[in-house]
């Protein structure tokens, strides 16, 4: 039989999907595994980025506390800004939702008047003309799509109340999960490398120590970053008079967590807003937008995040195109931090392997 490279490689390929073909026949083994790690999955991942964002404070102050006091008085100053931030925020952004649930029907009918509008413009006329394209038949669609939409919230009540009533669950299991993470987390890398042999585990105290830093790195830059975006970018709507400018600014700060493609996602809703304001308005939209981003890529991010990741630009547009067509938005969330994770094992795998092969040589 070949002993060559690449027949070793082939024999590993196959032998892998004849274990993927044996797993697919005796599913049912591990259906509640998968069960267990999908209802798992979300609170530890929440969990997990709670715990990078305090584990410095945790750090700071279990020097002259006691750990468990230290991430009590945590939890306890967390829940007096959140309830602040309740008391300062929730009366404009109750007011805003409301007056725009109020008044979405009159900007439904003011995109209708634009949008015949434009069918009316010569210049459209020709493009439907020529490309056999209507304005009315895609605003047909757009209508028999929203009103698909609400007739699926009006049918399932239950599915909508099943999904309040896990996010109350994750509300109350996360705290506890959180604190045992804050509190034993350091323990976790000695418990892993129990299972690594005595004379390799430098090597795998250092693969686990470039994992964590990236991980640290990613979270902690991202979610600063996004809370500076989300400030500056209401701060300018405010300037330029945009409606519901607080919603407006939520929505860039949550979607900002999406590396590139985010601050567009959260461009989108503020340009429609301005739009049906005034095309103007739009436009200063977009210009408040671009100074954001031009500030917070020049200034913010080199200072917060730096360059840890060192990951390229093209090769996180590439994650993100293959993340999204995967899992959707959370794959979007999870292909970076992922990615960086990988990198850190696979780079510290190979050197790992060039060592051992230089040890092996060298006593020889």
């Amino acid at each position: 039989m070949p002993q060559s490279k690449l027949f070793r490689i082939g024999y590993g390929i196959v032998l892998i999907l004849l274990i993927v073909l044996l797993a697919s026949k005796v599913n049912f083994i591990f259906t509640p595994i998968a069960v267990m790690v999908t209802t798992l999955f979300t609170p530890i991942v929440l969990s997990g980025v709670l715990y990078y964002l305090l584990r410095p404070l945790v750090n700071f102050s279990a020097r002259y506390i006691p750990r468990a006091l230290s991430i009590l008085i945590i939890y306890l100053i967390g829940i007096g800004l959140i309830v602040s931030l309740v008391f300062v925020i929730g009366p404009p952004l109750q007011k805003q939702f409301s007056s725009l649930i109020e008044n979405t029907p009159e900007y439904a009918v003011e995109v209708r008047d634009t949008v015949m509008e434009l069918n009316d413009n010569e210049y459209v006329n020709r493009f439907q003309e020529s490309d056999n394209f209507s304005i009315e038949e895609l605003t047909g669609k757009v209508t028999e799509y929203i009103n698909e939409v609400v007739s699926t919230i009006g049918t399932n009540v239950v599915s909508f109340i099943s999904a309040i009533t896990g996010i109350l669950v994750l509300i109350v299991l996360i705290p506890f999960v959180l604190f045992y993470m804050l509190k034993d987390g350091d323990k976790l890398p000695d418990q892993i490398l129990k299972l690594v042999p005595e004379q390799h585990k430098d090597e795998g105290r250092k693969v686990l120590k470039d994992m964590d830093e990236a991980l640290s790195s990613y979270i902690q830059g991202q979610i600063l970053v996004s809370v500076f975006v989300g400030i500056f970018i209401y701060i300018g709507y405010l300037i330029i008079d945009l409606d519901y400018p607080l919603i407006l600014a939520l929505v860039s700060m949550l979607t900002n967590v999406i590396p590139f493609v985010g601050p567009f996602i959260g461009l989108v809703p503020a340009v429609i807003v301005g739009f049906i304001h005034s095309p103007l308005m739009a436009l200063w939209v977009v210009l408040v937008v671009l100074i954001v981003q031009q500030i917070e890529s020049n200034l913010i991010s080199p200072q917060v995040m730096g360059r840890k990741l060192d990951v390229h630009p093209l090769t996180i547009i590439l994650l993100l195109m293959v993340a999204g067509s995967l899992a959707g938005v959370v794959g979007l969330l999870l292909a970076v931090p992922t990615y960086a994770v990988s990198k850190a094992i696979v780079l510290n795998t190979y050197r790992f392997i060039k060592l051992r092969k230089y040890d092996d040589t060298f006593s020889a």
